[in-house]
């Protein structure tokens, strides 16, 4: 979605939910990993959600640095640098997923 705009933040619902879902969701990750007995491999799931939304926050703080940061959020543009981070990681988190949920039929040692 960013993409599309050019790294401008879009002012449609859809994205404002979606953006709260996300940062939610780091932090059900990081419950989950105290609170659910999860095999290990299955762990690997919420840890690396955990380990990319603080990275992320940590990169893209910087990457904002060295362009200046804005007044305002609408003036606020997300850098390429930063949409190409966070595409490379859905996809490999959606493997990720898939391997877990698929481990259970995979010739996987526990």
């Amino acid at each position: 979605m960013l993409k599309t705009t050019d790294g401008k933040l879009p002012q449609s619902k859809f994205f404002k939910i979606s953006s709260l879902l996300d940062t939610s969701w780091f932090f059900i990750s990081v419950v989950m990993l105290y609170v659910i007995d999860l095999t290990p491999l299955a762990v690997a799931v919420p840890a690396a959600y955990g380990l990319y939304t603080t990275f992320g926050w940590i990169y893209g703080t910087r990457l904002l640095k060295r362009k200046g940061i804005p007044d305002s959020p609408k003036d606020l543009v997300i850098p390429a640098k930063y949409i190409a981070y966070s595409q490379s990681f859905s996809l490999v988190f959606f493997a990720l997923c898939l391997l877990v949920l698929s481990a259970q039929w995979l010739p996987i040692a526990p």
